[in-house]
């Protein structure tokens, strides 16, 4: 892959690939890829388990059922992922993240996404402000923009990347206190629905995760909040 931040797309077009159809991906396939991405499983990992997965199924003398999604093949990345394990995983990554990148790219990247912070429909709720946090995430942000401009060289990305993380926490956690109890009720019970035909094929510590992070992003795309880590841009 071109760097480390072509992570989602190399998934989505080796998994569209070996499926051999346009298959979107949907809300539950993207959260899995940031669970393994957060996880730290290489990319290679996750296509080698994707092509474990369709090998096995191609095998099979009778395929009643398509793999129409990736939790299909989560025991596989998770296997071919141990079986990498003794590679430099963290030194790999950590040395492709400066690749590629022209900093006002980033900085347009940063400051669109203040822009549709300060215009998304944020919830409220009283004591709870999500307007004035997107506010201050908005300003942070446009701070950032300026210091890459202002520099001859690109920054650290490694550290943007810490940055960025700590201010989308910080904005979901308000999100999330903000959002009315019934509402995360009603997503988690269709997180759970979609999540029914995997369960038996993830570690319950992944199908936690998971749960987690379809939540996340099913309210972050109802309120248009963007998402400000660099795997965006």
């Amino acid at each position: 892959m071109e760097n480390y931040f072509n992570y989602f797309t190399e998934i989505e077009e080796h998994f569209q690939s070996r499926r051999r159809g346009s298959l979107l991906l949907s809300t539950l396939d993207w959260a899995l890829i940031e669970t393994w991405k957060d996880a730290g499983i290489p990319v290679e990992a996750v296509l080698r388990g994707i092509d474990a997965t369709f090998d096995h199924y191609e095998q099979r003398p009778a395929k009643t059922r398509k793999i129409n999604g990736l939790g299909f093949c989560a025991q596989e990345v998770l296997a071919a992922a141990e079986d990498m394990k003794e590679a430099t995983v963290g030194t790999a990554r950590d040395a492709k993240l400066d690749e590629g990148f022209d900093p006002m790219e980033i900085a347009e990247f940063l400051r669109r996404n203040a822009s549709e912070l300060e215009a998304g429909p944020l919830p409220s709720k009283p004591g709870i402000s999500v307007a004035l946090v997107a506010q201050d995430v908005a300003g942070a942000l446009r701070a950032s923009a300026v210091e890459i401009e202002s520099k001859s060289t690109l920054p650290k990305l490694e550290d943007l990347e810490r940055r960025l993380t700590v201010l989308e926490e910080k904005l979901f956690a308000v999100l999330l206190a903000a959002v009315p109890d019934d509402e995360v009720v009603a997503v988690r019970a269709q997180g759970d629905r979609e999540l029914a035909p995997y369960r038996s094929k993830m570690p319950s510590a992944q199908v936690e995760q998971l749960q987690k992070q379809y939540v996340r992003k099913k309210l972050l795309e109802k309120y248009s909040v963007p998402r400000l880590s660099l795997f965006y841009m």
